[in-house]
Parts: C-alpha cells; sequence; structure tokens
C-alpha cells in the first residue's frame, strides 16, 4: 500500500489530486461565503408570510415557486443567498462525481458527505422561504452547511497529505 493510499488520498496522478484539492478549497470557500451571507438574511431580511410557493400543499413544487419567488422579488441579500446556494449545490455535486471518479478513498468520501450536507441545507433554505423563516429551518441549515465545511477541511487535508507523500 502506498503512502498516499495510506491517507486516504488514491492512487491517481499527483496532478489529478492537486486538481481535487483546488476544487474542495473552492467549495469550503464557497460554503464559508454562504454561512456569512445565510448570518445577513437570518438578521435582516423578513420573508412575508404569503408569497408564492408559501405554505405550499406538496413541498417540491412549492419550494421551487417559492425559491423563483426569492429570485424574481427578494432583497438583494436573499438573491445572492439562493444564487450562491444553487451554485454551491452544483459544485458540491461536480466535485463529488470527480472525486468519486478519480477513486480518490477517504477525500472522496468526504466530497460525497458534503455534497449530501449541502443538499440538505438547501432543502432546509426552501422550508425557510416556504414557511416565512422559521428558525428551526435556519439552524438546521447552518449546522449543515457547517457540517459540509467540515468535510471540505478534511477532505482537502487529506489531498494535501497524500501529495507530500
Amino acid at each position: 500500500m502506498t503512502p498516499a493510499a495510506d491517507v486516504g488520498g488514491g492512487t491517481g496522478p499527483p496532478a489529478r489530486r492537486a486538481g481535487l484539492r483546488r476544487l474542495t478549497l473552492a467549495a469550503g470557500l464557497l460554503v464559508l461565503t454562504q454561512i456569512a451571507l445565510g448570518m445577513v438574511v437570518n438578521l435582516y431580511v423578513v420573508v412575508p408570510a404569503r408569497h408564492p410557493g408559501s405554505h405550499p400543499a406538496e413541498y417540491f413544487s412549492g419550494s421551487l415557486r417559492s425559491v423563483a419567488w426569492a429570485l424574481a422579488h427578494g432583497p438583494v441579500q436573499l438573491v445572492a443567498h439562493v444564487i450562491l446556494g444553487l451554485a454551491l449545490g452544483a459544485s458540491a455535486l461536480v466535485l463529488a462525481a470527480r472525486s468519486v471518479q478519480a477513486r480518490a478513498g477517504w477525500p472522496a468520501f468526504t466530497s460525497v458527505l458534503a455534497a449530501l450536507l449541502v443538499i440538505g441545507a438547501g432543502f432546509n433554505g426552501a422550508s425557510f422561504l416556504d414557511f416565512s423563516g422559521p428558525k428551526l429551518s435556519s439552524l438546521l441549515m447552518a449546522l449543515l452547511a457547517l457540517g459540509a465545511l467540515a468535510s471540505y477541511l478534511v477532505g482537502g487535508y487529506l489531498l494535501g497529505a497524500a501529495e507530500r507523500s
């Protein structure tokens, strides 16, 4: 077993591991930015009790309408938070797919875990919009985002350790 495999960095080419490390750093920074922006939204944005998508009878279609409302009519902080959240969800899935495809070992596991946590945070963000900012949705969104950040930190560390070995 190679030292790279011992730390979970996989046995792929060093250039591939370096690319994954850079993507992992970028994803972690996106999550960190999203957490900060989420704090601003939580403190300074009031989601109206009634808007298209609010209190949906069916979660997915209602949430889609809520997100569309937020993008079209929300305050700039909320619009930025939604756009960054959508971009973060897409980038998390791309990073997870590339890590698994590269057979990156534990870093692949951490990127898949982070993607699941980001998606969970996104669903709680939709609930935040659907039900006019419930505190539980906000708390779960923040905790899931922090979990994703921790996953990216560990994955980046493991990829860096694999490069040094």
